[in-house]
């Protein structure tokens, strides 16, 4: 007894620990938020400043808000797009048998460790083609095909669905979109929503293909607008550690709201995929 309370505690201290560490960036974030600029090159302050205020005026005087909803826009698009393409083909790899499947699916791994960066001039060219240059379309219709959110979905559904079920459902004389939206979907929610999590932010930080496919101010999301904010005659890089605050909160607020879900989804498909 005295053991096991004794590994409690030292877990406990291990893992607050591990949370102080993870939280000491956002701390020096927000404290570096609240200082004028010119304090930042003195060394991170570790105490709160009285510049906030006008750091936020900074902020939103160079249309902040408009970023704001550009990277909602292209994050809420891009996570739901990816999420139900991913949840369905991952649905087909695991509850059907078809020709070829194995190969698919080992396709879909490959193009997972092929780094993005390689095809990107390619990307750059296609989306000329198309016509999608400046647009939200190549921030939100290619991420669709993402072959991580495949192999997780497969891998929860192949661990967490049982077979028997569908089986059961199909000789009741269910449909297979009824078996799928009444049956299937409420058992892998969990990891629906860990996908959708993990999208979002992925979406919320891009920075490289918003950098290269858009050049219009008002198509700008936060990661590109984070960058524009100077001044006529300086780097105002207290400016940026402000909107790089702000920019948070929306990825701090869906984690909250989700993070029962998010964990459980994470800790069933590590356990049963």
């Amino acid at each position: 007894m005295i053991r096991t309370r004794g590994k409690m505690a030292f877990a406990t201290v291990v893992m607050a620990l591990v949370a102080v560490i993870f939280i000491i960036p956002f701390y020096s974030m927000i404290m570096m938020s609240t200082h004028v600029n010119e304090n930042l090159f003195k060394g991170i302050p570790l105490l709160p400043g009285g510049y906030l205020l006008k750091n936020i005026e900074t902020v939103f005087a160079a249309r902040f808000q408009n970023y704001y909803i550009n990277s909602l826009i292209v994050s809420t698009g891009a996570t739901l797009l990816a999420v139900a393409v991913s949840t369905l083909t991952g649905y087909a790899f695991s509850m059907y048998k078809f020709r070829y499947s194995r190969q698919l699916f080992s396709f879909i791994l490959i193009t997972m460790m092929v780094p993005a960066q390689l095809g990107l001039v390619a990307f750059v060219v296609e989306m000329k083609v198309l016509g999608w240059m400046n647009t939200f379309l190549p921030l939100i219709i290619p991420p669709a095909a993402t072959g991580f959110g495949v192999y997780w979905m497969k891998n929860y559904i192949g661990g967490s669905l049982p077979g028997e079920l569908l089986e059961s459902a199909r000789i009741d004389g269910a449909s297979e979109p009824r078996i799928l939206v009444s049956i299937s979907l409420p058992c892998i929610m969990p990891a629906v929503f860990a996908l959708g999590l993990m999208m979002f932010a992925a979406n919320w930080n891009s920075f490289l293909v918003p950098l290269i496919v858009l050049n219009n101010v008002h198509t700008y999301t936060i990661p590109i607008g984070i960058i524009t904010l100077n001044s006529a005659y300086r780097t105002d890089l207290a400016a940026r550690i402000t909107a790089l605050s702000i920019g948070t909160l929306p990825l701090i607020a869906v984690y909250l709201a989700c993070s029962k879900t998010f964990i459980r989804g994470l800790t069933m498909g590590a356990i049963k995929g």
